[in-house]
């Protein structure tokens, strides 16, 4: 074979280099023009954002064959200059900028003079435009960033008309590259319908040539009625809209997103940062990852974000389509929108509906059990216990009656009330006494933003095992097993049902009412509160705490329902959680320390330090010195662990309570080797 033939080096042979030439302008004109004019939608892009920058109230387009033989757009704009329409086509030719500083400070859309340069040397471009100040209108038609000619005089209104004929003429590969008409067409239609949502006040309409508009909006509209006319009713009755300011890093949020109700099989996120339409791979992460705890696997929400920070924090320049840009302290940004779509979606369960299918008389039971898709199989060990009564781990010893210890009025085998049904969101919406104060609200606020969501996931369908000794128990989720620490839990949880509860809780009366003085010496007479002889005369000690929760009753009463009368007896206790009545044996340790460790003085630090006071009272049991602990098992399973599943919103310190023991995989791996 002939080596040389190949091209292939000699050895010995002395090879010269190339020749380096310099483009030809059009050369280089075109390449520039294929980076920023991708696609008709990329044109239309640059265009709606000049005809917004023009001040603009009505933008009409008008497409034929998806763009690529006809896009024009009009509007009643400022309009172009006749001065200008010479140099209007050229690279680099802008009314946005005049130093390269400007940049930090660029508040438009447009800032490179670059899009009708590019429009121009890939297909047939004409403006047609009128300034208020001009008694005409002019026409102008260019190619290859260069007027065709001068402008000729015509009749018009005020504003601009700018039509784009035969896109890619110049470029045979990327028209045949590009979709059929209809998806290109669908591409554009994307483009206007997410700039009509975010511009409210400006009037939008779309149509192919010769047709009826396909999307049609009216100027001075509102946000969730353009939503509405645009994506529909479906979406537009599911909006949840917040706004949110952010001082450390200077940013403001204003979303409109969907409720957990609704669900789609494609993502639509509509994100505008300062104004303009651009992608960000991490905040959309961000909101597939809040939304998966709600959504089913596939399901996606519906997003429109707008984000307001200052033009020197963000970088517009980075991007030859500008679809993407940069921002001074991305990553924490991105973490505290999201915290903020976890707060605000927490509650949104509230408008969830659920579909039962009804089984005709004679159906058996079996067929309900076997329709499944007989495509994917199920293997044993990720099947999933769903009926709690199947096994307990009381089944393995004694059986487990209620005792008649006084820990609740009604049996277990009755019916809850509606009462022990509802959800926090739904008991905060019938309170006959609304919250307005401050530093409550803002507890509320705290315990929400704090929720660990995915082990709220867990709490919320767990299945309840059984009890290990007085702190622990054991619940089931999915195809694993966990042991949580049900004292820490459980404070957590009176805590909040205090904080939600505020000046609409419910009584436990205390028959026959109970001598403070009596229960605070017993409570000094305990090891608990170690006394010492220089802490002084107990009966002192006990004196000036009755006249600490006397002179501090009517806080108690109206806030939290801890009635004391004139005389220093005890009435009645907060009512927390259905059938729960807190320890006798702790009472009098729980007074002692409300007059001793609440800080009284201060509003929130006084509401913060009662609320755990109480909490941690509330928390503990009277557990038997005889081992018949069979109420304290019931109290678990039929007052506690509802209690987690309804009403708790576990902070992240929690998790740490939480042990996974094992998973059903695991142990299959375990026994099949035997």
């Amino acid at each position: 074979m002939n080596h040389n033939s190949l091209n292939l080096p000699v050895f010995g042979v002395m090879l010269e280099p190339g020749v380096i030439k310099k483009l030809d302008e059009v050369v280089v004109n075109r390449i520039a023009a294929g980076e920023i004019i991708q696609r008709p939608a990329n044109a239309l892009k640059e265009l709606l954002e000049n005809s917004l920058d023009a001040k603009s109230s009505h933008i009409q387009v008008n497409v034929k064959s998806g763009g690529l033989k006809l896009l024009q757009i009009q509007d009643n704009g400022t309009g172009i200059r006749k001065e200008d329409l010479a140099i209007v086509c050229e690279r680099f030719t802008t009314s946005k900028l005049t130093k390269f500083e400007d940049l930090t400070e660029i508040a438009t859309f447009g800032f490179r003079g670059e899009a009708l340069a590019s429009i121009s040397h890939v297909a047939h471009l004409s403006i047609q435009t009128k300034t208020s100040s001009e008694r005409c209108g002019y026409k102008a038609n260019y190619a290859d960033g260069k007027l065709l000619g001068a402008p000729k005089p015509c009749a018009g209104n005020q504003g601009t008309i700018i039509t784009i004929e035969d896109l890619f003429y110049s470029m045979p590969q990327r028209r045949q590259a590009l979709k059929s008409p209809a998806e290109e067409f669908q591409r554009i239609s994307d483009v206007v319908s997410k700039y009509a949502v975010h511009n409210p006040h400006v009037g939008f309409v779309l149509r192919k040539q010769g047709e009826q508009p396909a999307l049609k909006t009216q100027a001075f509209s509102t946000r969730a009625e353009n939503i509405r006319a645009i994506y529909g009713a479906a979406i537009a009755k599911e909006l949840m809209e917040f706004s949110h300011k952010d001082d450390m890093f200077r940013f403001e949020l204003e979303c409109q997103l969907t409720q957990v109700n609704y669900a789609a099989k494609k993502s639509t996120l509509l994100l505008f940062i300062n104004q303009r339409l651009v992608e960000s791979p991490a905040l959309k992460t961000a909101v597939d990852s809040v939304y998966s705890t709600y959504l089913p696997r596939g399901q996606h929400p519906f997003v429109y974000m707008s984000l307001s920070m200052p033009p020197q924090n963000l970088d517009v320049n980075v991007h030859p389509t500008k679809h993407e840009v940069h921002f001074l302290y991305q990553d924490e940004i991105v973490e505290r929108i999201k915290a903020q779509l976890e707060a605000h979606l927490l509650g949104s369960n509230a408008t969830r509906s659920f579909y039962k299918q009804l089984k005709l008389p004679g159906t058996s039971q079996l067929e309900d059990t076997l329709i499944q898709d007989k495509t994917q199989r199920i293997y044993e060990k990720e099947l999933v216990r769903t009926d709690s009564t199947e096994q307990k781990l009381d089944k393995f010893f004694k059986p487990l009656e209620k005792s008649d210890s006084g820990l609740s009025t009604s049996s277990s085998n009755e019916t809850p009330t509606a009462s022990q049904d509802e959800s926090f969101r739904v008991t905060a919406a019938r309170k006959s006494k609304e919250v307005r104060l401050t530093s409550v609200l803002e507890m509320q606020q705290g315990i929400e933003r704090k929720c660990h969501i995915q082990l709220r996931s867990i709490l919320k369908q767990l299945v309840y095992v059984g009890c290990v000794d007085e702190r622990h128990a054991l619940f089931q989720h999915e195809t694993r097993l966990y042991m949580c620490n049900t004292g820490a839990f459980s404070e957590e949880l009176y805590y909040q049902r205090l904080v939600y509860e505020f000046q609409n809780c419910t009584e436990i009366r205390v028959v026959p009412p109970l001598p403070l003085q009596q229960l605070l010496l017993i409570a000094l007479n305990s090891k608990a509160a170690g006394w010492e002889p220089e802490d002084g005369d107990k009966s002192e000690l006990a004196d000036n705490a009755v006249s600490i929760l006397q002179q501090k009753a009517p806080i108690m009463r109206e806030y939290f329902a801890l009635r004391i009368s004139e005389e220093g007896y005890l009435e009645s206790l907060p009512a927390l959680l259905p059938q729960h009545v807190p320890s006798r044996a702790q009472l009098p340790i729980y007074l002692l320390r409300l007059a001793t460790e609440v800080e009284w003085e201060q509003e929130a630090q006084c509401f913060e330090s009662f609320c755990r006071e109480t909490a941690r009272y509330y928390a503990q049991l009277d557990w038997q010195d005889d081992g018949d602990m069979r109420s304290q098992h019931w109290h678990m399973e039929h007052v506690l662990f509802p209690g987690f599943k309804k009403y708790l919103l576990p902070p992240p310190r929690l998790k740490k309570l939480l042990y996974e023991l094992t998973n059903l995989p695991s142990l299959y791996k375990v026994f099949e080797r035997c």
